[in-house]
């Protein structure tokens, strides 16, 4: 369940850089709970290209993650804004994310 909360966050920040294909299965597969086999069954292909297209994804997803590093600088902001007193401020933080 870990990884499903984090491939989705680390795809919220990099969904841009994928295929339309690739979106859709990623979405259909992590965010509607979709099998393998009725996203095969929707899209006429087989489960293996299915399946291969996710990890693709998902491979991308931590490659990007490694070499940009956007969600940890973006849980690294979360944290200083947690420490922020004036609610205004933490507001307008919490708004540039």
């Amino acid at each position: 369940m870990e990884d499903f909360v984090y491939y989705g966050e680390l795809y919220d920040l990099y969904q841009g850089l994928f295929t339309e294909k690739q979106r859709r299965y990623f979405e259909d597969y992590y965010f509607q709970n979709l099998s393998l086999g009725e996203m095969a069954e929707n899209y006429h292909v087989s489960r293996n290209a299915i399946f291969k297209q996710i990890h693709i994804v998902v491979n991308k997803l931590k490659e990007y993650e490694e070499l940009l590093k956007l969600y940890k600088k973006r849980q690294k902001l979360l944290d200083i804004i947690e420490k922020v007193d004036e609610k205004e401020i933490k507001n307008s933080l919490i708004d540039l994310l």
